[in-house]
């Protein structure tokens, strides 16, 4: 997951909204084309019994300012699966009590050899949207009581069917099943064990890649890419 994400609103990410049951919108859904890491992220988060819609900064560890927060020193706007466990790590005790999802159109890759990128692609819902799995933190400033709130999204090891687009890493993507969605926003769900079978390369919804010339230009190249979702 090479920290970029479409978040346009468009009538499948409206009716994708739709179907989570929200209780109450904090801050309404941003649409975007082109969000970046330290951007501004909506995420969908359950409080007690309530399912809000709120804004949240897309880097999980954040460093107090005199009048505000700004994203740590410290790469986090992902969380690798395999940290999820590991006592101490940034994402140990939010994957246990602070599950999130974002919900989007769909998301950006880009191929990197020798530290060099050599490709680049947007990735989408062939229908709908997508739901990635996310966790987020809540944080109060010491001086001015402000409360802000900051997300990560979960990374997996690559799927083989996305190795030429992107051979790191993918990121969460959720199967659309109300159950599970409830389990993962559900904050007094603290057994994680039931998640495992999530932290496997997976995709459960078609997804059409279109490698582009750049992310903020968006122009395409070549013939699009139906990737299926896996049986």
């Amino acid at each position: 997951m090479c920290g970029r994400f479409n978040t346009t609103f468009d009538s499948g990410v409206k009716k994708l909204y739709t179907s989570l049951k929200i209780h109450k919108v904090i801050d309404k859904p941003i649409d975007k084309r082109f969000l970046r890491a330290a951007d501004t992220l909506s995420i969908v988060r359950n409080v007690g019994n309530q399912r809000r819609i709120e804004n949240a900064m897309w880097w999980l560890l954040l460093d107090e300012t005199n009048d505000g927060f700004k994203p740590s020193k410290y790469t986090s706007f992902n969380t690798r699966y395999d940290k999820l466990n590991t006592p101490h790590s940034a994402g140990y005790t939010a994957y246990r009590e602070s599950r999130c999802i974002i919900v989007a159109k769909g998301f950006g890759e880009t191929q990197f050899v020798n530290k060099q990128p050599v490709h680049y692609h947007d990735m989408v819902a062939e229908n709908g949207g997508l739901v990635f799995g996310g966790l987020y933190r809540e944080w109060q400033h010491q001086q001015t009581g402000q409360t802000t709130l900051s997300c990560s999204v979960i990374t997996l090891p690559p799927h083989p069917k996305l190795t030429n687009i992107h051979s790191k890493a993918m990121p969460l993507i959720l199967p659309q099943s109300e159950n599970m969605i409830d389990d993962w926003l559900n904050p007094t769900e603290h057994n994680v064990e039931k998640f495992d079978g999530l932290l496997t390369p997976h995709i459960p919804q078609s997804i059409i890649a279109q490698q582009v010339d750049k992310p903020s230009l968006y122009n395409s190249i070549n013939n699009h890419l139906l990737i299926s979702k896996d049986s």
